[in-house]
């Protein structure tokens, strides 16, 4: 028989408050939270800063498979039966988190409709935005994919205000999560400065109007 959902559930303030199964961290930047090949137990769920998660191919080069923000999950493959981590989870800037046990995770989904549904649509999301690059690597020019990424990073687009200060972010990576070379994102980023599209000196300052390149045709 299935088990009833407990009442006064809040998925609030299962993310946010301590309880069985969970483990609130702070990281600072650089930090790792799981590297690639450690054994996958848990899932987190980040309150607050971004985390890169890459990948280190047999041949060692590395490559920046994604970017996750405030609000959002990583870790997830661990409930799908991954048992071994297949990226590398590190801290872009300072970052708040909690790390959920996957038996935990796994309950709270089977007992729980709101956080089933919660956990559904970052599914969707997550989907949606790996066919929405897929689409960018395969039809759009690199000046595009870097812009996007740049606005992604910035926050543009997502609920809640931009943070439009990028920080502990450089051209080698943004060149790797475009797929392009370093001294091409080094052209780029020059051109986008010159028509006030951005700020950098020792910290970037996305500007609104850097999305003109993305929508123009």
């Amino acid at each position: 028989m299935a088990r009833k959902p407990r009442t006064g559930f809040s998925d609030q303030s299962f993310l946010a408050q301590p309880g069985p199964g969970k483990q609130f961290q702070s990281w600072p930047p650089k930090h790792t939270v799981f590297s690639q090949g450690d054994k996958a137990e848990a899932v987190y769920y980040l309150h607050q800063g971004k985390v890169k998660l890459t990948v280190v191919s047999s041949q060692g080069k590395e490559a920046v498979v994604g970017v996750v923000g405030a609000h959002q999950f990583f870790g997830e493959h661990c409930l799908t039966g991954q048992i071994i981590r297949a990226t590398t989870a590190t801290v872009m800037e300072e970052a708040r988190g909690v790390r959920i046990t996957r038996s935990k995770m796994i309950e709270t989904l089977q007992e729980q409709s709101a956080f089933n549904e919660l956990f559904l649509k970052y599914l969707l999301s997550h989907s949606l935005r790996i066919e929405e690059d897929l689409v960018d690597q395969m039809f759009n020019s690199s000046e595009k994919r870097l812009a996007r990424v740049l606005l992604l990073l910035a926050n543009f687009g997502k609920k809640g205000k931009p943070l439009t200060t990028i920080t502990n972010v450089n051209q080698a990576m943004l060149a790797d999560m475009i797929g392009t070379t370093r001294p091409r994102v080094n052209y780029f980023m020059n051109k986008f400065r010159k028509l006030g599209f951005l700020d950098y000196n020792g910290t970037l300052r996305v500007h609104s109007s850097l999305l003109s390149i993305v929508l123009h045709d």
